[in-house]
């Protein structure tokens, strides 16, 4: 197939109108008249991946984060995204990028299911789809129930339910803020850097956030306030595109090999 034709199957259930204004979405490099027979996945086009990308022979690469954010005026080999974009062109592997338009349509009804929360609602409203509905990033629901009693809600402490994100996630750790032995129902969730939606949480009336890219000031600042917070890590959360995206062009590109990039965390807590 060629690039052009699978871009135009993507954006069908992606569409980059659903990108917030400041991000940077869609080929970011390479051909789309590109004839493609093979397909890598990853999280980031890291110096790595591009190089596992070339070695499998990828035709087209595929990643959730852009590696291009701003404007650039050199493209050459003297620093990273330069150097990264070369070997890119080079290999004339064609790069797409599907970041918040995936948050939006993708990655925040996925990561509230890996949680199995129910009743869910939008976090952060960012616009509406052709129908008028309201779309946007993160999810608030409820731990399921204990029972098909809707009466008895199923709390747990917060040091369980850290222990829930943890095997829903395949993380070995997470960073908390709050008592762990507080009981806690309600959940939001915003994959990836949430600080910029904790007041959304706190509105929701969440008792506990899961996110990542928490900072100290805003950790305990969200507990004054009454909201707990799991940070799972950016890539703790958001590494589950790399298999939805992966399962995504399997059904929809029949007879195009889709290789995934192995979840590899970029630091390890010792």
């Amino acid at each position: 197939m060629l690039c052009k034709d699978i871009i135009k199957i993507i954006e069908q259930d992606y569409s980059p109108r659903y990108a917030l204004s400041w991000d940077n979405v869609g080929l970011l490099a390479g051909r789309d008249d590109k004839e493609v027979a093979k397909i890598y996945v990853a999280l980031d086009a890291t110096d790595e991946v591009v190089d596992e990308a070339i070695l499998a022979g990828a035709d087209m690469l595929v990643t959730h984060h852009p590696l291009i954010f701003s404007g650039m005026k050199q493209v050459n080999n003297q620093n990273f995204i330069g150097r990264r974009l070369v070997k890119l062109i080079q290999h004339d592997i064609s790069y797409y990028a599907m970041h918040t338009n995936y948050d939006v349509k993708g990655m925040a009804d996925l990561a509230a299911d890996y949680l199995k929360l129910e009743n869910c609602q939008i976090l952060d409203v960012t616009g509406e789809n052709e129908s008028g509905e309201p779309e946007g990033i993160g999810r608030v629901g409820e731990i399921p129930s204990a029972s098909d009693n809707d009466e008895q809600r199923n709390e747990i402490s917060l040091a369980d339910y850290c222990e829930e994100v943890k095997k829903a996630f395949a993380l070995d750790t997470v960073k908390v803020f709050g008592d762990l032995k507080q009981k806690v129902h309600r959940v939001a969730i915003c994959p990836g850097s949430g600080k910029s939606d904790i007041d959304q949480a706190i509105a929701a009336g969440a008792d506990v956030y899961v996110t990542g890219d928490i900072g100290h000031h805003e950790g305990i600042d969200a507990l004054a306030r009454g909201l707990n917070i799991i940070d799972a890590g950016h890539y703790g959360v958001e590494h589950i595109f790399i298999g939805d995206m992966g399962n995504y062009l399997r059904a929809y590109l029949l007879g195009v090999e889709v290789i995934e990039a192995p979840v590899s965390h970029p630091f390890t807590v010792i």
